[in-house]
C-alpha cells in the first residue's frame, strides 16, 4: 500500500453513513407503547403498523428503523430504554455492518465481553 494514501473510512451500502445516526442514545424518545404506524419511506410494502406490546412486533419495527432510518426516523420512532434492552436480539437481526457501526457509537450496546 502507497505511504501517500490516507486512511478515510469508506462508506458501505450495508451500513448507514454516521451522519445518519444520533449523536446520543438520549435522542432516542420514541414511543414506547401502543401501535406506531411507520412512513411508507421506511416499509414501502407489508406490514406498516407496529404494536409495541407484542415483542415481535416491536422487534421487527427497530430492524426496519435501524436498518432503513436516518437520525430523525431513529429520534421518532426508537427508544433508547428499549432499543438497549433488546439490542442483544436485535444485533442478530442486523447485518454487521449496521451492528457495528451502531455498536462502534454507543458503547451501551457492545456486548459485555467487548465493553
Amino acid at each position: 500500500m502507497s505511504e501517500g494514501l490516507s486512511r478515510v473510512p469508506v462508506s458501505s451500502r450495508w451500513a448507514p453513513a454516521e451522519e445518519h445516526l444520533p449523536a446520543d442514545l438520549a435522542e432516542l424518545a420514541g414511543p414506547t407503547e401502543g401501535i406506531v404506524e411507520l412512513p411508507l419511506h421506511l416499509v414501502w410494502s407489508g406490514l406498516r403498523a407496529f404494536d409495541l406490546g407484542d415483542e415481535k412486533l416491536l422487534l421487527g419495527m427497530y430492524r426496519i428503523v435501524l436498518l432503513n432510518g436516518r437520525r430523525e426516523d431513529c429520534a421518532r420512532y426508537l427508544d433508547a430504554a428499549l432499543l438497549v434492552a433488546h439490542w442483544p436480539i436485535l444485533r442478530k437481526m442486523l447485518g454487521r455492518g449496521v451492528r457495528t457501526v451502531w455498536e462502534s457509537r454507543f458503547t451501551q450496546l457492545r456486548p459485555a465481553a467487548a465493553a
